[in-house]
């Protein structure tokens, strides 16, 4: 049996296998914060997917920079085609941003080169920036440009440890977030693995989205942290998703589990992004004066993990 994981020095580092600590008793409906002294169970797991991002993440085939289609959201629009701006952010947010790649047109039909993504010793950063004003009719009139990596067209997985080591940035109308959607396109399920609240520095919140078999309303459940380095240091943030129970690790310490809710039926792809405003999600708000010009989102590596029993 390995060690527990959260008691390893080093958690920068990613290991080819991993042992994650649990609650044993039976999980909750509705999502319960992790505190104080409680039996632990571990669970075994080894590597499925791993990104260091010592190279431009575009070159490798493991992410696109755009959401890839086949979504059912309500009122998403993302089947309109690489040259739209349909996958290129979620207007029913509130999102002021475009995501856009070197090979991103707009309206266009001339590539406009612009590169969100930057690679430096090992590091990752999304960057986030005002648009210029003569890009603004090409690109839809967004406020800001940014990026997006999904993994639909690549890797998928049920089940497992899903992970990403970062910096989680703060300003007005920033939202910098790490999610697992279900590969068939359909919507919910969700699970928000970490998003951060620009408004409110080190606040970050860890989600479960489900639809509710009777009502069919959205259910959602909320665990709310507060890490106050989030943006200066990094800190690994992961989520385990065994067929009973979703469990939420900052550093992999259990900090927040939830029973499995219906509809996690299919294998999950993961969406790294750096949103800029947002009409319902507390804490970030809309862009404005106080927003930074350019704001960066730094990741150091995202990890994926199979539990050894499935």
């Amino acid at each position: 049996m390995l060690a527990p994981a959260f008691a390893q020095v080093d958690l920068a580092a990613a290991p080819t296998r991993l042992a994650l600590q649990v609650k044993s008793d039976p999980p909750g409906q509705q999502c319960r914060r992790i505190e104080g002294e409680f039996p632990l169970v571990a669970v075994s797991l080894h590597e499925t997917f791993h990104d260091d991002f010592n190279d431009h993440p575009l070159l490798s085939g493991r992410w696109t920079p755009h959401y890839a289609g086949g979504a059912a959201w309500p009122e998403a629009r993302y089947w309109g085609g690489d040259g739209s701006d349909f996958k290129r952010k979620t207007s029913y947010n509130g999102e002021q941003q475009i995501y856009v790649d070197p090979r991103y047109a707009g309206r266009g039909t001339t590539p406009l080169g612009l590169d969100p993504f930057r690679v430096r010793d090992g590091v990752l950063s999304i960057i986030a920036s005002r648009t210029p004003p003569e890009l603004k009719p090409v690109l839809f009139n967004n406020d800001y440009v940014s990026g997006i990596l999904t993994t639909q067209d690549s890797f998928a997985q049920k089940h497992g440890y899903f992970e990403i080591r970062a910096k989680i940035p703060v300003g007005d109308g920033v939202w910098p977030a790490f999610w697992l959607l279900a590969n068939d396109g359909g919507w919910p399920p969700e699970l928000d693995v970490v998003e951060g609240r620009g408004e409110e520095p080190g606040s970050l919140v860890m989600t479960t989205h489900w639809r509710h078999p009777d009502t069919q309303r959205i259910e959602s459940c909320p665990q709310d942290f507060m890490l106050p380095d989030a943006s200066r240091n990094f800190h690994n943030y992961g989520a385990l998703w065994e067929r009973d129970r979703i469990t939420y690790f900052i550093d992999r310490k259990p900090v927040a589990d939830i029973k499995v809710p219906v509809g996690f039926d299919d294998p999950m792809y993961m969406i790294v992004n750096l949103a800029m405003g947002a009409k319902y999600f507390k804490g970030v708000g809309f862009v404005d004066a106080e927003t930074p010009n350019s704001v960066a989102f730094e990741i150091d590596r995202v990890s994926v993990y199979q539990i050894d029993a499935y």
